[in-house]
């Protein structure tokens, strides 16, 4: 851990470029700019030169590219109206995340967060609009002016503290619960060992035991043996994809759960030992991937009545079809060893001229495998890429719902 560094000249003058976009000319240029099309950005730069500083302009155009990148983790409404470093955009949480997590908080009677390593603000934001009082901390100039300038664009400044520290100087005492989200991305990209975050995940755990309840983000790769005894771990995933883990203290030690957004549907592991290998059924579920993060498949196995296809394979196979939000279904009509020959002539006489290819197990790669095929035809098919007990296989079918 190291202290707040004194801002150095490239520091200075971010934070001079970044104080001249909340000015009044700052923010009209930025709403000016919320339509602009990136790919005609020198001829727009030219134009607002004529009447802007060069270094405004600059700002501004760098600020409005930031903000069309947000609006997918943060909607229109919020991302044309907030303020975002580049790391911010990349290392921030989803809204529709951020909010689950805060009503989690809310659910639990926390009325004051502690968010250590707050970036630009995104749950201090969430945690704010149920009515939490956040003290929001980070170390890096910049990105605490982002987070202050978004309480206020946002009307949560009475809310939200913002302050430039180094987190381990902070003293949680007083905050009903800590919230730490690492840095988990270094100068050669996404880091995978929880001691290499910054701070490191032993250090954001001991921050953890301090207060009656607390939240840490982690990746949803983390080797199951690096989850603390004490802690409860839930794996989240928005629209199908894996998002973040989250490794809760004061609430159910030992659990896991695995919780798919939007809806939040959670699934709650029962400890339930592996599924025995079946054959291949009349349906194959292949479950949500947060469900495989958080080793429940055996809890979707029992919920389908099924078994898996093979023990290394993270299918269920099934002869009933059960609705559920944690796996998708599909109706098998075929299961066949892997044969491209074989395959083209079977979708070339059931004139199949749209397929899905998924695989889990099989070295084939999906888009490699349509471009062979050279498909014509006016239906459709799902093929399944795998291994059943252990030997390549491919199961073609469609999606099915109860």
């Amino acid at each position: 851990m190291r202290h707040v560094p004194a801002p150095n000249t490239q520091t200075a003058a971010s934070l001079h470029a970044f104080a001249a976009l909340l000015t009044d000319e700052g923010r009209q240029l930025l709403a000016d700019l919320r339509d602009h099309d990136p790919a005609q950005e020198l001829a727009t730069a030219t134009r607002l030169r004529r009447d802007h500083p060069a270094e405004l302009v600059s700002a501004a155009l760098g600020q409005a590219r930031l903000r069309q990148r947000a609006v997918a983790k943060f909607g229109a409404e919020d991302a044309f109206r907030m303020f975002f470093t580049p790391n911010g955009v990349e290392q921030s949480t989803r809204k529709s995340v951020a909010e689950y997590r805060a009503a989690r908080f809310a659910g639990l009677g926390i009325r004051s967060v502690a968010d250590l390593c707050c970036g630009i603000g995104g749950d201090a934001i969430a945690l704010a609009r149920l009515g939490i009082r956040v003290l929001a901390v980070d170390r890096d100039p910049l990105t605490c002016e982002a987070a202050r300038a978004n309480a206020e664009a946002l009307g949560l400044a009475e809310l939200i503290e913002v302050r430039c520290a180094d987190v381990a100087e902070i003293d949680t005492t007083g905050y009903d619960a800590v919230f730490v989200d690492p840095a988990r991305r270094g100068g050669r990209g996404r880091i995978f060992d929880p001691e290499a975050y910054s701070p490191p995940l032993s250090w954001a755990v001991g921050a953890a035991l301090k207060a009656p309840h607390a939240a840490l983000k982690i990746a949803p790769g983390v080797p199951h043996e690096a989850v603390p005894d004490g802690a409860e771990a839930e794996w989240i995933s928005d629209g199908g994809d894996v998002k973040e883990a989250v490794l809760w203290f004061g609430t159910a030690p030992g659990t896991r759960r695995a919780t798919l957004l939007p809806g939040a549907h959670t699934l709650v592991g029962a400890g339930l030992p592996d599924p025995a290998v079946r054959p291949v059924g009349r349906y194959l579920y292949e479950p949500d991937g947060a469900v495989i993060r958080a080793h429940l498949v055996a809890d979707v196995a029992e919920r389908v009545a099924g078994g898996l296809i093979d023990e290394t394979i993270a299918y269920v196979t099934s002869d009933r079809l059960v609705e559920t939000p944690y796996a998708a279904a599909y109706e098998i009509t075929d299961v066949m060893p892997f044969n491209l020959k074989k395959l083209k002539a079977l979708l070339r006489e059931r004139k199949v001229g749209v397929v899905t290819v998924k695989k889990r197990g099989s070295a084939v790669e999906p888009e490699e495998l349509r471009k062979k095929l050279k498909l014509d035809g006016a239906n459709s098919c799902t093929i399944l890429l795998t291994r059943v007990a252990g030997a390549p296989t491919m199961l073609l079918g469609h999606p099915a719902h109860a």
